[in-house]
Formats: structure tokens, sequence, C-alpha cells
């Protein structure tokens, strides 16, 4: 990391990107669309446009941390200061203040600014320091708004490497200074942050369609310009040579991007786990970190174990390092207990879909840790959203919790930007279906907090997730849909196509449920049904989460979803932690009906959709 001098130039760079789609516009329009997924809403052209001005674009601090040439006569401390930069050019000058009581680390020892600003931490080979944005400050961000308040110390630099990892950096400095400058938006008590899990681009063609879906989505949004943008993982697809275009992608930014490394973000060729992440660190940050907005301390941890089984094997696990669980013990040592906290990993630290196998190894430590903290756990990798509440418990879960108390805090698995691998039908607007394995299409988790109240929304790619919609889908299991599922259940992407299915006969009613898939649904939601006008009726959760077993297979799985990815590509829905279902009445008089849907989320929010369907 060197000295970076201010950047002129608007804050969004708009890229132009070259792409060969699979289907042409025509092509796509005489397929035609299934009704659950098919509305597309309008992306920004592929072409450069004027930027929207935005508080973004104006108070963009950009910048980079100040390294002064040494070397230090102490090659056994690093040293430097916390200072407020007041003329933006990354330089401390003898007018600008240090600011005290920032946290900074060398990644396993925490320490804090004394009054003048100034700190000391022990260096050693293969670290990187960082501080901890403190809140009412904005650290610099980059020219493509990549948050910059790390410094890396590896002298001889990474071992050989495909992708390059980390060039020689030396001797310590004289000094590392790490500059701030006062901002509104992190000070206030209203934060919006943005989640944003495996856009996980393979290639460039992936690249175009993450810029044409959740990028361009968020390009339109400008409320996250406090908290930014936290990216939990597998930002590429095993090529780490395409992070620059990654970088390219939160240039659209109105906010800070961070960055969390994920399996598909590895350096496989390391000779060991210190050097599994070089490329990644190099390119876009340290792997695990700490900074605070409004209310809230935000803790990145990198969780993905690797290499775990010696070559060839690229076999990895779900694990925190000795050093890295010291370094949050003291971190969260560090935090007033009034604030709230916001746990970032690209694995999730329990999970309901893959129970009981996707876990972090040190769960229990972890829970210790932050116990009696108001706790919110975000993370991706499984390409699905969930959305876990305090209490919640299913069997998976009996040997690392105690059925009676369940979950300490919320858990939410955030669905996929890249939704099913970029899987399924290319849209008109230049992006796939991409439906995920529990029905939920691509798009990025907003934590809305509001001083101890975090409300989480989840934004549809294609919308931006502040007036509610696209939150659900409706859909009939009857039994020729059943029968169709089991007999194409292998064979996704390429099965016939069931007709009417929004039909069921008479002699079906008994055994057709009309089905509720709501992407956020948890613990505390409720989806009522009004069938032609007649007073609503609550319908049944096929998870309640209360120390049952997973339910799989055509009976618990969701028409809906499977209706477009059997035929077209995307996830097999087959069970799920946030389906309703009720049973059609068997009186039901032949000819159409309308059902009118009202699930209300544990917030006390409402959506409200309809499916009309025919008896015959």
């Amino acid at each position: 990391m060197t000295s970076s001098p201010p950047c002129s130039g608007p804050a969004r760079r708009l890229v132009a990107l070259s792409l060969a789609l699979p289907l042409s516009a025509g092509a796509l329009a005489a397929i035609g669309a299934a009704p659950a997924y098919a509305t597309a809403h309008a992306a920004a052209s592929l072409a450069t446009d004027e930027a929207t001005d935005t508080v973004w674009d104006r108070t963009a601090y950009r910048g980079g941390v100040q390294v002064v040439p040494g070397p230090d006569d102490d090659q056994g401390t690093l040293d430097g200061s916390v200072f407020v930069d007041i003329d933006r050019d990354s330089v401390q000058d003898p007018t600008e203040r240090g600011v005290g009581g920032v946290t900074v680390s060398n990644g396993r020892d925490v320490t804090t600014t004394d009054a003048r600003g100034d700190y000391e931490l022990p260096a050693f080979d293969n670290m990187t320091a960082f501080i901890t944005q403190p809140r009412g400050y904005q650290v610099p961000v980059d020219e493509d708004n990549v948050a910059q308040f790390h410094y890396t110390h590896l002298p001889e630099g990474s071992p050989p490497l495909e992708y390059g990892g980390i060039a020689p950096t030396g001797q310590l400095p004289d000094q590392v200074n790490f500059p701030v400058v006062q901002s509104a938006l992190t000070q206030s008590a209203a934060q919006g942050c943005v989640i944003g899990a495996d856009p996980q681009t393979y290639n460039v063609k992936e690249v175009g369609y993450a810029r044409n879906g959740t990028f361009d989505d968020l390009a339109e949004r400008d409320d996250y310009a406090g908290c930014g943008a936290l990216f939990v993982g597998d930002i590429v697809g095993d090529d780490l040579s395409l992070f620059p275009r990654s970088r390219d992608l939160t240039s659209l930014l109105n906010g800070p991007a961070r960055f969390l490394p994920g399996n598909h973000d590895l350096d496989f060729d390391t000779p060991n786990r210190a050097h599994s992440f070089d490329t990644f660190r190099a390119k876009l940050g340290p792997t695990y970190f700490s900074y605070d907005v409004g209310n809230a301390h935000v803790v990145a941890l990198s969780s993905i174990d690797y290499p775990i089984n010696p070559p060839p094997s690229r076999s990895y696990g779900y694990s925190l390092d000795a050093t890295q669980l010291e370094w949050l013990r003291r971190d969260i040592a560090a935090v007033p207990k009034n604030k709230v906290i916001v746990v970032g990993s690209h694995s999730p630290l329990l999970e309901y879909w893959y129970s009981p196998s996707h876990r972090t190894k040190q769960l229990a430590e972890i829970y210790e840790i932050l116990e009696g903290r108001e706790v919110v756990a975000v993370s991706g990798h499984t390409h699905m959203s969930e959305n876990l509440r305090k209490g919640d418990f299913v069997a998976g879960w009996a040997d690392v919790l105690d059925p009676a108390e369940g979950l300490p805090f919320t858990h939410l698995t955030v669905g996929a930007m890249s939704g099913h691998w970029y899987g399924g039908r290319v849209l008109e607007d230049g992006y796939p279906t991409a439906i995920m394995r529990d029905g939920t299409p691509p798009g990025v988790l907003t934590l809305d907090i509001r001083g101890r109240q975090v409300t989480e929304r989840y934004a549809v790619r294609g919308t931006d997730g502040s007036d509610g919609s696209d939150q659900m889908a409706l859909g009939l299991n009857t039994p020729r849909y059943r029968t169709w599922f089991e007999a194409n259940r292998r064979n996704v992407g390429k099965a016939p196509v069931l007709s009417d299915p929004t039909v069921v006969g008479r002699d079906e009613l008994g055994s057709t449920w009309l089905t509720t898939n709501v992407w956020m649904g948890s613990t505390g939601s409720s989806v009522k049904v009004s069938l032609d006008g007649r007073p609503a009726v609550e319908a049944e959760r096929t998870q309640p989460l209360r120390g049952e077993p997973i339910r799989s297979g055509a009976e618990w799985s969701d028409p809906a979803a499977n209706l477009e990815t059997l035929p077209h590509g995307g996830g097999l829905v087959d069970h799920l932690m946030h389906l309703w279902r009720l049973p059609l009445p068997a009186d039901l008089a032949a000819g159409e009906h309308v059902a009118t849907v009202t699930a209300t989320d544990v917030h006390g929010r409402r959506h409200t959709e309809e499916l009309r369907f025919t008896v015959r």
C-alpha cells in the first residue's frame, strides 16, 4: 500500500462492457416467460451514461493510507497515527490533528490511539494492519470506491503464485498513518448497510450479467452511502485475474465497498495456509477487519480454511484460525455494550439448508465472545436465502445448540448476486433468471439500522427493495405437479414444460395446496389467504424450526420456482425454511378463482399478491 493522491472525477465510473449474450431480445420475446419470475425491470444501458448526482458524489473522500518511507529503526514495532485529513491529500500536515481512541490492529493485537492519535503495535512478517473506522468519520476510498484503511507487511512477498499474490514490501516503513475525514453519514443513527453475497463471476460474460443486474440496481440507489456495501465472499469464480473487473463494478456504487474472501477467491496453488488469500489481499484488502457506522459495529470474518488436505486436493473447511479468533475476542471487548454488532462471514456460522454440515468450527467460542450482545449474523456461500431467528432449532443442530434455547441471535444467509450461478434463461435486460435452490431470485440484502433496531430488506435483482415488491411467489402444488416433479427432478434445465400449472381438477382439490414462498420469511412471519373475497385463513409453514428434521421432497417443494428451473435451468427447490401452504377447500366450484395472499413479516411489514387459478 502506498500513499495515494485524491482522485478527481465523479464518484461513480460507469463502465461499458462488451457482451456476447446467448439469446437475442427477439428470441427471448419468442420464448415467453413463466408468470412467477418473468417480470423484468428496466436496467441502465450498457453504454456510459451521465451519472446522477448523489450525496456520495459530493462527499466521497478519495485517497489512501500514508506510508512514510523508512526503514524504521525498530523493525519489531509498527507505529504511526490516525489523523483528520482536512485538505484531503492523504498526508498528515503539522496542523492536522490526530484522533484519539481509534482502534488499530495488526490482525492479532488490538490497541487504541492516544490523545494525539498515535499508536504502536508489535510487528511481524505477513501481517495486515488496519484501523476500525470510528463513528462520525470516513476512511478514504480509491477511484473504485474500495475502502482504504489497511497496510500489509510481507517483506519477501508471496511465494510463486499463479495470480501474483503480494509484491515484496521490504522492511517496515518509518510510519503508517491512517487518514480520516469527519462524516455526518457515518455519524447518523440511521444506516443502510448493503450485504452482497457471491457475485462469483467466472468470466467476462458473467461480469456483464452482474453489471446489468445487481450492480446497476445499486448504482441507482443512494440509501447506503454511510455504511456502504460489504461483499461477503466469492467475489470471482476461481479466476483471480477478474479482480480488477470486480473493482470496475464497485466503481458504480454510491458508497464504500469492502470485501471478504470466499472459497472461490483462493490462491489454490498456495504452499500453505498463510498465503491462501494473498492475491485477494493484494487486490481487495484484508481478509478480516471491523468498522463502525451509526450505532453499529460491523465485524467481517474470514471463515474459509484452506488447504485442509495435501495437494492436489482443493478441499477447504469452515474455520477461524487461532490468531483471528484472538483478534475477534479483543475487538469485541473494546466495543461498548450498547452497540449493535453485525457479524459478516462468507460461509454461515450456522444454517438450515445443509444442516448439519455447513457450520463454523469455532461456533461455541464465537457465541461465547458475543454472549449478551445485540447481534445479527450475515453470510452467503450457499446461494439461497435464510432468515433464522433467535430460538429457532432443527434436529441437525442438536450437537451444537441446546434445543431448549435454539439460536442465540438472528442468522441471515443472503441470496446470491449471481443467483444459481447465472443459470436459467437470459432476460431482455441482460441477466439470467438464476432462481436459487430455495426459490429466491438473485438480489442483495440491506440491513436498515435505526439505533439498536435492525431490519433486513431483500431487493430482488431489478428492484431497490424500497417498496416491498417482489417479496414472494405463489403456486399450486397439485398431484399432477408432484408427478411431473418426481419424474424430472434429475433433469433440471431439460424437463418438459408442465402445461396448465394453475388448473386443478375437482377430484384433486383434497390433495392440492396453494403455496407461498416468502424470500425472507421467518419465525414470526405469517401468511393469510382469502379465496374469492372470503375471510382470510392462515396458511401453515412447512418448516416451523421447532426441532423437527428437515422436510424434503415434492410435497415440501415450491411449484412456482420449479416450473421455471426444471425446464430452463436454476436450482431444484425441494426443501426450504420459508414456504407456507394452505389446502384448497374440497368444495370449490368449477371455474376461475382468485387467491389473495398477504404475508406479514417478523417486523410487521405486509406484502400482498394474487394468484388466479381454475377448477375444472
